[in-house]
């Protein structure tokens, strides 16, 4: 069993017990999180395609953490005018453990 789920702006096909990196959310571990947009379900021989979603579907999941993206350096230079700035990103990232799928 197989759900595929739209979280910011993404799709993400998400089976029980799996382990997804979404966008930060303000939330700490052991929280729940729901998502309710499913578009597609399979349940083994059955898929149902959703209109655009899915009526009644949605996907439960743990939130096991936070996570921090990689380093991005941006530099910006203007040649002949002694001009550098280098700065730093680092985009935050939310852990999330799939518990249930559940339909209709």
């Amino acid at each position: 069993m197989y759900a595929i789920i739209i979280d910011g702006g993404r799709q993400y096909k998400v089976i029980e017990g799996q382990e997804l990196v979404i966008d930060y959310r303000d939330a700490s571990a052991g929280d729940a999180v729901q998502f309710d947009q499913v578009v597609a379900l399979s349940t083994g021989s059955q898929m149902q395609i959703g209109e655009p979603t899915v009526g009644g579907a949605k996907v439960t999941g743990k939130v096991l953490g936070v996570l921090q993206g990689p380093k991005l350096t941006v530099q910006k230079f203007r040649r002949r005018k002694t001009y550098r700035a280098k700065t730093g990103h680092r985009q935050l990232y939310t852990k999330v453990q799939i518990e249930k799928i559940s339909g209709v």
